[in-house]
């Protein structure tokens, strides 16, 4: 049997790590090569890209894009992990209308800098942040430059949270803007849910929830091929006689646009993603299973 390759988009649970996803797919699908694309916090649920065997190669590709998120944003509260699940510091009645939360997004879309929170996997010293947090220790962290595209408030539900819909650059902690608006707001905010609606370029509509893969009679027929994850790139289909070439690491001459390219053989297989620079066809990463 081949071994298994190729992108799943999974729904990811509450109370499960992305890591623990990871671990249990290795086992579902017999394959060791397995890496996700966007961490996402244990009690966050929604769209991870998995990838696995020689699609791992693409993790580094998916990283950077956009994502997509739905927040619950409880004012009137705040805590030391800056959601509902942390120590509560401060809490008081909050009486605010739509207008009024609405009037201070503005200062959080665009280009802005964000403080990371002390309960983060940033390092600092070679120390990650939550590990100094949870012995007590608070250091300082730079700001770090963040872009968020979209921030609509979506209103309130049943438990009175306002919701908040977020598209925002690799890096974001939607945690700390949720922080950061009620502290804007005078009145203190924390995260009281988060679900991620699109990574990667892939939807919910493409994700499947774990259970459903746990129980699926062949889950590999859930693996999206990993040059969907290129599918904003042009393709270019190679003569034989280039993708041995192209096999054995070289280049060769090409007359299209400057610019990146989903390469295929000329029987359809998808070979690499390859750069047109100055006439000339490189590889910047191989997929093909070496034989």
């Amino acid at each position: 049997m081949t071994m298994a390759s190729g992108i799943l988009i999974v729904d990811k649970p509450a109370q499960w790590t992305s890591m623990d996803v990871c671990a249990r797919l290795r086992r579902v699908f017999g394959e060791k090569r397995v890496g996700h694309a966007g961490t996402l916090d244990p009690m966050a649920t929604g769209v991870l890209p998995v990838f696995l065997g020689r699609a791992t190669r693409a993790v580094q590709f998916a990283e950077t894009g956009e994502k997509e998120y739905l927040a619950g944003l409880r004012l009137g509260l705040t805590t030391d992990t800056q959601d509902i699940w942390g120590k509560v510091l401060t809490q008081q009645p909050v009486a605010l209308s739509r207008q009024e939360v609405e009037a201070v997004l503005p200062r959080f879309t665009g280009e802005i800098h964000q403080v990371p929170p002390m309960y983060a996997a940033v390092k600092v010293n070679g120390k990650k942040l939550y590990e100094l947090a949870r012995k007590g220790v608070e250091v300082e962290r730079k700001p770090r430059r963040i872009t968020v595209s979209a921030l609509e408030l979506t209103g309130p539900d049943r438990e009175g949270d306002w919701g908040l819909r977020v598209v925002c650059s690799k890096g974001t902690y939607v945690r700390t803007l949720c922080h950061d608006i009620g502290a804007a707001l005078g009145c203190g905010g924390v995260m009281a849910s988060l679900r991620r609606t699109a990574a990667c370029g892939y939807g919910l509509d493409q994700a499947h929830p774990l259970e459903e893969i746990l129980d699926h009679p062949d889950p590999r027929s859930l693996l999206l091929p990993v040059d969907s994850l290129f599918r904003d790139r042009p393709a270019l289909t190679v003569t034989p006689r280039q993708e041995e070439r192209l096999r054995h690491g070289g280049s060769f001459s090409c007359a299209k646009e400057p610019g990146e390219y989903r390469v295929y053989s000329p029987t359809g297989d998808f070979l690499l993603l390859g750069q047109v620079q100055e006439g000339v066809l490189t590889i910047i990463k191989s997929f093909y299973e070496v034989e």
